[in-house]
């Protein structure tokens, strides 16, 4: 995984609340344990229309989304199901962070278990975000827990510290286990677990 420390990078706004995993990445898609390709399934119903073709009113169509690494998006985003395909197809497409107002507890576990930073703005932080032209950038800093506007406007948003460790090193759970196989070797050979 690709550490994640200090993200600057254009917003692709898609202001609706409550969107679900299922419009993220559609059931039918979920038959597939590989992460490749799923970046051209999300939000594939919204993006498509009915002979597969793409429809040019959806904001990732647009060449304004093309590059953005920030997805802002209205609140409750990743309700519903629990499928961690949604994170998924998120960073296949591109994307390293969410911003949201709230997000939903198993969307945002899933989000940071794949590097997938969900980041909770308050309110009057998300009304200026979308006011933002297409062009402006916002900084994300990790280590500082801050999203910065063009203006210098600035917001904290909360991680918990064990998440934040791991996208700061880009290691998974599996990851973060590995680096301490020394100390577990040395714990089994004191206790005689070996």
């Amino acid at each position: 995984m690709k550490p994640f420390t200090v993200l600057e990078s254009r917003l692709v706004p898609l202001p609706i609340d409550n969107i679900d995993t299922d419009q993220i990445i559609p059931a039918r898609f979920l038959k597939t344990i590989s992460k490749e390709g799923l970046g051209d399934q999300l939000f594939f119903d919204w993006r498509y229309d009915a002979s597969g073709a793409p429809k040019p009113d959806f904001i990732l169509n647009q060449p304004r989304a093309k590059g953005c690494e920030i997805l802002l998006v209205g609140d409750n985003f990743g309700c519903g199901s629990s499928r961690e395909h949604a994170p998924w197809a998120l960073t296949q497409f591109g994307f390293r962070a969410v911003v949201s107002t709230s997000f939903a507890d198993i969307f945002r576990g899933n989000a940071l278990k794949n590097s997938l930073l969900p980041v909770i703005v308050p309110r009057d932080v998300h009304a200026k975000l979308f006011s933002l032209p297409e062009d402006a950038k916002v900084r994300i800093d990790l280590a500082g827990q801050t999203l910065t506007l063009p203006d210098g406007t600035s917001a904290q948003f909360p991680i918990d510290e064990f998440s934040k460790h791991c996208l700061l090193n880009g290691v998974d759970e599996l990851g973060y286990i590995l680096a301490q196989s020394d100390a577990i070797a040395a714990f089994e050979e004191r206790t005689g677990r070996v």
